[in-house]
């Protein structure tokens, strides 16, 4: 038996043991997890770093500490009432039998974590899985080898293996921990790799959510306030490179602002970093592989006929040294460009021309399901036009990404972006079976609808179908 198949059996065991483990438990679980991860920041901060090449400390406490401890914060406020068993209505030819939903534990849950915020990505879906009363196997990315060792120490410091287990390793790895019989299974990641992922579970009909990502569109009216638009769509798009599942992917906007748009959000990108070589506010490309697929795109969009407008003016050795990609705007885009096929994550952002909130959604709605979409605008109509004429995983309205930390309201994609969703008390559906149970009064007539059938039983039918 190899190792994941051992402490998987281990956690099995253990919860067989305690199924249904009371909040104490599981408040205790959710706090040592905060206080750990707080306790730890510094060196989460510096292993991340050195992982990407850079990321600046503060990104990394903006985007992953932040929103963890937002997190546990609202599971232990509101997880007591996801835990009571909920009263359900019952029809009234059924009374007076009565109805009740009553959340379980699924037992273990198997959770595959990316590269990109590799801490929130693990933390925030083991939130979920602690307060719904589960045991948790992690499988951190390979790309981030300091990273998974350090959280492989700390949750070993605080968690026994029986509790939450820590795999580091490659793709062998990876295969064997997605092909585990877990009662539940989160990737994270891209769609080709959430594929896989989905068939290995296959077989043991595991229940999986997939976070993936895709083309994220960001939509700007032509009436849209430009001085609220571009600081935040230049944010959104640079955060960690623009290597972010729901960084901004393109923009769909009239032919006629596209240039000056592109001038204002380059200048933007220069306020925000003066420089990108040697920038400790400016984070690195995670990979060689990745840095030359960012190249590769441009050169084909730029073969291709496009437009390629850059920020700053470093020395291209050195960025590349660095593995540090400006802000670079692409117009006269076409759809042949591999730019417009596939997901970019990394800061290159094309822009299409369209000239009305039609041709915009029907360019949207004509593609793949995207994870995240934005507009920009002030008319509300339109805006509802948008919520309700697109499909996404996810909308902010005026901003970029804000829709992900929200702790109230689900996070997850929609046919090629993913499926299910965590956050908050989403998280602790997806990770507890909802077992309803109906409970039959000794006052029932049930026993009118046993055989043999006659005229009592007609007469039973005739009085249910009345009241239905």
């Amino acid at each position: 038996m190899s190792e994941l198949n051992a402490i998987f059996a281990a956690q099995k065991a253990a919860f067989d043991q305690m199924p249904n483990p009371d909040w104490a438990y599981r408040k205790a679980n959710l706090k040592k997890l905060g206080d750990a991860i707080a306790k730890h920041e510094g060196e989460f901060q510096k292993t991340i770093s050195e992982d990407f090449g850079n990321r600046a400390f503060e990104e990394t406490t903006i985007a992953e500490m932040l929103v963890i401890q937002g997190g546990i914060h609202h599971a232990i406020k509101h997880t007591p009432k996801w835990m009571r068993t909920r009263k359900a209505p019952t029809a009234l030819h059924y009374k007076p039998g009565s109805n009740k939903v009553v959340p379980q534990p699924l037992g273990v849950i198997g959770i595959m974590a990316p590269w990109n915020y590799p801490l929130q990505l693990t933390v925030m879906p083991l939130i979920g899985a602690l307060g719904a009363g589960n045991r948790a196997m992690v499988k951190p990315s390979e790309f981030t080898p300091k990273f998974s060792d350090l959280l492989k120490e700390i949750l070993g410091e605080i968690f026994t293996d029986q509790e939450v287990h820590v795999a580091v390793g490659g793709v062998e790895v990876a295969q064997e921990f997605s092909s585990l019989p877990f009662d539940h299974l989160v990737f994270t990641g891209s769609t080709q790799v959430g594929r896989l992922v989905a068939q290995a579970a296959a077989p043991n009909l595991t229940p999986v959510t997939l976070e993936l990502g895709g083309k994220s569109p960001t939509i700007i009216d032509a009436e849209a306030d430009m001085n609220i638009a571009i600081p935040r769509i230049a944010h959104g798009k640079l955060l960690n490179a623009g290597q972010t599942c729901v960084a901004p992917d393109y923009v769909l906007m009239p032919a006629a602002k596209i240039d000056a748009f592109s001038k204002a959000i380059i200048e933007q990108a220069e306020k925000f970093f003066p420089t990108f070589a040697g920038n400790p506010d400016y984070t690195s490309i995670i990979a060689d592989r990745h840095y030359a697929r960012l190249q590769s795109l441009l050169e084909d969009a730029e073969n291709k006929g496009a437009t390629i407008r850059t920020a700053g003016d470093d020395d291209k050795q050195q960025l590349a040294k660095e593995r540090r990609v400006p802000l670079t705007v692409v117009t006269n885009t076409t759809p042949d460009m591999k730019i417009m096929q596939e997901e970019i994550f990394g800061p290159l952002l094309p822009v299409v021309p369209s000239e009305t909130l039609d041709e915009a959604l029907d360019y949207v709605q004509q593609r793949e399901r995207p994870l995240a979409l934005y507009w920009f605008g002030k008319d509300k109509a339109k805006e509802n036009r948008v919520l309700n004429e697109s499909i996404s995983g996810g909308v902010s309205i005026n901003d970029v990404a804000w829709h992900v930390i929200q702790e109230d309201i689900p996070f997850g994609g929609v046919g090629p972006s993913g499926m299910g969703a965590y956050h908050g008390e989403d998280g602790f559906r997806s990770f507890s079976h909802m077992k309803g149970v109906f409970t039959q009064s000794r006052f029932s007539q049930g026993k009118q609808l046993h055989p043999p059938y006659g005229p009592k039983t007609a007469k039973m039918l005739g009085m249910m179908k009345k009241i239905i």
